[in-house]
């Protein structure tokens, strides 16, 4: 008699289903107030700098003129110049002490090239600048000292420069009148000078720089975290050298303008223009410790400083040491709120 063994029936394998969903997970949404925080910080500025202006012009029927506009956008723009290369220094985390020193700088050596011409009027306290913004960038990247202590040497040196270059301020570099360089600072374009027009250029290929290219996505990375971003193989030093050099040719070219428009060297402008610079890109909703920031809102906060300098003059009782009360009155406000916004959105 014959063993037979049955072999077990195969398993059934049901057919796979057709248009089957397809599990993922959800996406999480963000808290309606983790958005308005973020667009308070970004927009915030601009809206606290229209209401300004709105009130001022009901208020003072002079401030709303067309030659008063003119007036306050020339002033803010050297102010806006160095203001752009400390958006950039900040994002990524450092500080830039030495720009006030180097705006001064800049416009003496402007003015004291300036009898060779235009291009050398202009050549000369860039190379000189970018290269004191080189050496700071080195020195910070490379040697991984403190920003805070590297600038703040610089700030010295370039003002010693300054002093030793004028015989102690006792010379003053004369532009040559009727030159091209001195219509580049005085000139104007359908009312607006040439000034003006420069920054907004410079801003806007800020803005591109800094949103639609992979060095500006590094400057944030390197602004969050530098090990991250050593880590992920980004070119961390390099970047930290590019961004203080940058700070130091815009610091450069911004005194140079205002040498061509006030037709001199004049060796005791700069004074505390470095912490306008950071008061106008902290207003602006860039964050100290770096890692976010926009141009267009260090825009914003450069020009609100301008109108309450402009609104003080206004008054007229008023001096104008009322604007560094009121400038760090709002510096206050807005580092708490970036504070609080921040710790907002951690928590959702």
């Amino acid at each position: 008699m014959k063993n037979s063994t049955s072999a077990a029936p195969a398993p059934q394998v049901p057919a796979p289903l057709k248009n089957a969903p397809s599990r993922t997970e959800p996406r999480p949404e963000r808290s309606t107030g983790s958005r308005m925080g973020e667009l308070v910080q970004r927009q915030g500025v601009l809206a606290v700098l229209l209401t300004v202006i709105l009130i001022a012009s009901f208020v003072y029927p002079t401030f709303a003129s067309m030659d008063n506009a003119r007036g306050v956008t020339v002033q803010a723009s050297f102010l806006a110049i160095v203001a752009l290369g400390m958006t950039l220094v900040i994002i990524t985390g450092g500080i830039d002490l030495s720009v006030g020193s180097v705006f001064a700088l800049g416009g003496v050596l402007a003015a004291w090239a300036s009898q060779w011409g235009f291009l050398a009027a202009l050549l000369v306290p860039l190379v000189v600048c970018g290269a004191i913004g080189l050496v700071n960038g080195l020195l910070i990247a490379r040697a991984n000292m403190a920003p805070f202590i590297v600038t703040l040497a610089s700030l010295l040196a370039a003002r010693g420069i300054l002093l030793a270059f004028t015989d102690e301020g006792a010379t003053t570099y004369l532009v040559p009148k009727d030159s091209a360089f001195a219509e580049l600072g005085q000139g104007s374009v359908w009312g607006f000078g040439y000034p003006i027009l420069i920054a907004l250029v410079l801003f806007g290929a800020g803005g591109l720089l800094l949103q639609r290219t992979s060095f500006g996505q590094t400057l944030f990375a390197v602004g969050g975290s530098s090990d991250a971003a050593t880590l992920m193989g980004l070119p961390v030093a390099r970047t930290k050298i590019l961004v203080y050099t940058l700070s130091g040719l815009l610091a450069g070219l911004a005194g140079a303008l205002n040498a061509a428009r006030l037709s001199s060297g004049v060796t005791i402008v700069g004074v505390g223009m470095e912490l306008d610079a950071i008061s106008a890109v902290v207003i602006g909703g860039t964050l100290l410790i770096g890692g976010a920031g926009s141009i267009s809102g260090t825009l914003w906060g450069v020009l609100l400083l301008a109108v309450i300098q402009n609104l003080i003059n206004q008054i007229g009782s008023l001096n104008s040491s009322y604007q560094s009360v009121v400038s760090g009155g709002f510096l206050i406000v807005v580092v708490v709120a970036q504070r609080y916004l921040a710790r907002s959105r951690r928590t959702t």
